[in-house]
């Protein structure tokens, strides 16, 4: 396990954008200002910070935690956190680079009065303000709407994740690393567990496994044998049968999210065939990634070699963006299966991109049979993160 710091900026320099990036989006969309209140955004436009609430709580007496991060577009000098009270505490251990830091807030409505009493110093109170549609509540939204009434309040949620869609060494450091130690963690996971054990503790196994490894558990779908039901249950796992084991971590606010494949015993050679053949759409997608290809030819390539496949009519191949959250730019697939459309299909590939690509065949007799993977694009073609452990992980059933 390699040792690896969280990302900090102490200074602008030391940010996972630019300024004029950021400018460059705000202008395109027509916006003056941003007010971020999302806490991966909030983290990713202060360069790697995280408070303890990011992950411990929302709910503060009558109110919310509510971060809030105010950028006026071309005044970098101005730009302002508006934080809650104890954040002082970490000012002091490791100085924020915000020009304007207000650790002076405990809920979100005297938050957003105070962005609102920022944004009227910076002269943009009757300008064009982007805001999270998804990450603000009515109360706070209520509160910057009547403290700026001449303002038009429009959502910026895409602009943040177009901004966030290519990702600098560090970022992707700490996903390699987060994605590597998933896969060590289901490795000990399902050596680990054998004839009895149940999705239970099996699940309990890969969040002890995963935390060991200093990643924060964030969930574990799991099935066994001809079950497709990837949830947690007194069911239990018996000789010859399968367990697919989907997970994600997260190291210092990054994701890792693959699956892979046990085996209770030696496979037989159907389960080595089924397993090869989601393997080969895998690969099939894999061929098509790199700069200058799109997702499109990425997703045709996979789904015409799954055609292929003699169990096609029980196969699915899925691929997304990924990286401080689950699924994020670039958006590849429409509804498939989660509600978004697929805008960046046709968005050729570029160098820092990251994907995850998924292949799960639900084969009626041997069950939920599924390889996921993390790829990002280099300027050479593409690295696969976690590459070990993708064939037959074999429990001894003794």
């Amino acid at each position: 396990m390699h040792e690896i710091s969280p990302l900090h900026a102490a200074t602008p320099a030391d940010l996972p954008y630019r300024f004029d990036e950021l400018d460059a989006a705000l202008d395109a969309a027509g916006l003056d200002a941003l007010v971020a209140t999302s806490k991966h955004n909030v983290r990713y436009l202060l360069g790697g910070y995280q408070f303890i609430f990011f992950s411990a709580m929302d709910a503060i007496g009558q109110s919310r935690y509510l971060p809030a991060f105010v950028y006026v577009r071309g005044n970098p000098d101005a730009t302002g956190y508006f934080a809650n009270k104890m954040e002082i505490h970490e000012h002091k251990v490791a100085p924020f680079w915000v020009p304007e830091f207000r650790p002076d807030h405990w809920g979100s409505v005297d938050t957003m009065q105070a962005a609102a009493a920022h944004l009227q110093k910076c002269g943009v109170a009757s300008g064009r303000i982007g805001f999270e549609a998804g990450f603000m509540p009515k109360d706070g939204y209520d509160a910057l709407a009547e403290a700026l009434p001449q303002a038009s309040l429009l959502d910026a949620s895409m602009v943040l994740t177009r901004l966030r869609m290519i990702k600098t060494k560090p970022e992707l450091d700490l996903l390699r690393e987060a994605t590597a130690r998933i896969s060590e963690a289901m490795q000990a996971t399902i050596l680990g567990s054998g004839a009895g054990s149940s999705k239970y503790q099996i699940i309990e196994r890969l969040r002890q496994e995963e935390s060991k490894r200093e990643l924060t558990f964030e969930y574990c779908l799991l099935t066994l044998g001809d079950s497709h039901v990837r949830a947690g249950s007194g069911q239990t796992w018996n000789a010859g049968e399968v367990m697919s084991i989907d997970s994600g971590g997260n190291l210092h606010g990054y994701i890792g999210d693959i699956c892979r494949m046990g085996v209770l015993g030696e496979p037989d050679q159907e389960l080595v065939d089924i397993l090869a053949e989601v393997e080969a759409v895998q690969q099939a997608a894999f061929a098509r990634i790199g700069p200058g290809e799109t997702g499109a030819a990425m997703i045709a390539a996979a789904e015409a070699e799954l055609r292929r496949g003699p169990n096609a009519a029980h196969n699915d191949f899925f691929a997304h963006g990924m990286g401080l959250i689950s699924h994020e730019a670039p958006f590849l697939m429409t509804n498939h299966p989660v509600a978004y459309e697929g805008v960046d299909a046709e968005r050729p590939f570029a160098p820092g991109m990251v994907l995850s690509v998924e292949t799960t065949l639900q084969h009626p007799r041997r069950g939920y049979i599924k390889l996921e993977d993390t790829v990002i694009v280099t300027a050479e073609g593409h690295e696969l993160f976690g590459a070990d452990n993708r064939g037959w992980i074999v429990s001894s059933p003794d």
